[in-house]
C-alpha cells in the first residue's frame, strides 16, 4: 500500500526510485566548490541541506560532503512543491531562518519564495539549485567563480545605469523594448560568503526587473522554458503589450506556456537576464540554460525578488539563443556574442 499519495507528484512515494549513487570525481569537485569557495562553510555554520524526495540523492551528496565543513550539517527532505516558486511549508521556512547557510537542491525553485526572502533578510546565506542534475554539477559548477562574479557584476552595473534595453531575437525578426529606468541590476555571482547573500548554483548571470506595464514588442524564444524543456525546432512567439504577454503562439509548446501563464500577473514581463557562465550548455534545465554565456532570458510572472511589485504564483524564464542586446542605444551583445570590451 502506498505510504502517501500527493497531488504534486505523479506517483506514490513508495514507487519513486530514489537515485542515490556514488558521484564521480567531477561531481564531487563541483559540490566541494559550492561548499568551500561559494558558501565558504565554516565549522561553526549551521548548514541546512534542503531537498525533496526526487532530488534526495544529490541532497545526500551535499550532506555527506557538508559534514566535512560544518559541525552542524542537517539534511531535510520534503515533498516536491509542485511548481517553481510555490510557497514552502511554514515549518520549513522557520527551519531556514535558524540556519546560517542553506543549500537547496530541489525539484522546483525556492528562489522567489517568501520563505527564501525572509531567511535572506535574517542574514542566512542561501544557494538555490532547482532541478539540479549530476551532469550540471559536473559541467557548470566547475568554473572560476571569481571570474564569473567579475563579469556578472560589470553587467549588473551596466543594467543599473541603463534606461532602455532592446532584445532582438528570431534572426532579427522580433524586437522587445524594455524600460529599466530606476531599477537596480543584480549579479548572480555564486559568491555567497557575506550574510544574506543569495544565488543560484551553478551561477552566472546579471539580471534586472523591467518596469511593470512598460515593455512592448515581440520576443521569439528558441532555447528552453521551465516545465517545457528544450524547444528544438519549435519557436515560441510572445507578443508583449503594456508589459504583459498578450499573445503566445507557435505550436504545442506555446500552448503549454499559455496554460502555465494562466493569470494576468503571471503574464507580467518580470526579468531581463544575461548569461555569464562559460561552461554552461543548453540542456533543457533553465537553472543551467539561463547561465549560458551569449544568451539572454526574459522571465514572466513574479518579480518581487528583483525590486518589482508583482506577486505572481510563478516565475518562468524563456532562454533566447543568439540574441542581440542593445542598451541605451549601444550594442552589448551581437547575435550571441558579448562585446570584447565587456569581457
Amino acid at each position: 500500500k502506498p505510504l502517501l499519495t500527493d497531488s504534486f507528484i505523479d506517483k506514490p512515494i513508495c514507487e519513486i526510485k530514489l537515485k542515490i549513487t556514488m558521484a564521480n570525481d567531477t561531481v564531487q569537485k563541483g559540490i566541494n566548490i559550492a561548499l568551500k569557495d561559494c558558501l565558504a562553510v565554516q565549522p561553526e555554520d549551521r548548514l541546512l541541506i534542503l531537498t525533496d524526495i526526487q532530488k534526495v540523492g544529490i541532497g545526500k551528496l551535499f550532506w555527506e560532503n557538508g559534514l566535512n565543513y560544518s559541525s552542524e550539517c542537517v539534511l531535510v527532505t520534503m515533498n516536491p512543491t509542485g511548481r517553481h516558486s510555490a510557497p514552502l511549508p511554514e515549518f520549513i521556512a522557520e527551519i531556514m531562518k535558524k540556519a546560517t547557510c542553506v543549500i537547496a537542491p530541489t525539484t522546483y525553485s525556492i528562489s522567489h519564495t517568501k520563505a527564501r526572502r525572509d531567511a535572506t533578510k535574517k542574514g542566512v546565506r542561501i544557494a538555490s539549485l532547482p532541478d539540479i542534475t549530476e551532469e550540471t554539477i559536473s559541467r557548470a559548477m566547475n568554473v572560476n567563480y571569481k571570474e564569473v562574479a567579475r563579469l556578472s557584476e560589470k553587467l549588473a552595473d551596466l543594467l543599473t545605469n541603463a534606461k532602455k534595453a532592446v532584445v532582438i531575437s528570431g534572426d532579427g525578426k522580433a524586437e522587445l523594448r524594455l524600460n529599466l529606468e530606476g531599477r537596480k541590476g543584480l549579479a548572480d555571482t555564486g559568491m555567497l560568503t557575506k550574510p544574506g547573500a543569495f544565488s543560484n548554483l551553478p551561477a552566472g548571470e546579471a539580471y534586472i526587473g523591467p518596469l511593470e506595464g512598460k515593455s512592448e514588442g515581440t520576443l521569439i524564444v528558441n532555447g528552453s522554458f521551465p516545465n517545457i524543456g528544450l524547444l528544438g525546432d519549435e519557436k515560441i512567439i510572445i507578443e508583449v503589450r503594456d508589459g504583459i504577454a498578450s499573445r503566445i503562439s507557435g505550436g504545442p509548446k506555446a500552448e503549454k506556456l499559455n496554460e502555465l501563464l494562466c493569470g494576468f500577473k503571471e503574464r507580467n514581463v518580470a526579468e531581463l537576464g544575461i548569461g555569464t557562465n562559460p561552461k554552461a550548455k543548453l540542456c533543457g534545465n533553465v537553472l543551467e540554460d539561463e547561465k549560458i554565456m551569449g544568451t539572454v532570458h526574459i522571465a514572466f510572472g513574479n518579480n518581487e525578488s528583483m525590486g518589482g511589485c508583482v506577486n505572481a504564483k510563478i516565475h518562468l524564464d524563456g532562454v533566447v539563443l543568439n540574441p542581440t542586446l542593445i542598451i541605451d542605444g549601444e550594442k552589448v551583445m551581437d547575435k550571441g556574442k558579448l562585446l570584447e570590451s565587456l569581457k
